[in-house]
């Protein structure tokens, strides 16, 4: 009985050391997630402001050549 007390002890801190990595990778890849997401939102949030520039410089560059000729 003593020998079995003895092995589950030994593999306490092995699984607590393997279940400690997979936090730590989760907690990675969570971080990466939501980096991910602040930056697709800010892309899609300047997207709009970028297109309305585009269009703005794009119809003035149309519009005052065939005003002028």
């Amino acid at each position: 009985m003593k020998m079995a007390e003895e092995g589950a002890k030994m593999a306490g801190p092995i699984r607590m050391v393997a279940i400690e990595r997979m936090v730590e990778n989760m907690r990675y890849k969570a971080q990466l997630i939501a980096r991910s997401n602040k930056y697709d939102s800010a892309l899609s949030e300047m997207g709009v402001i970028g297109f309305a520039v585009g269009l703005f410089t794009a119809l003035i560059l149309i519009v005052v050549p065939a005003i002028f000729m």
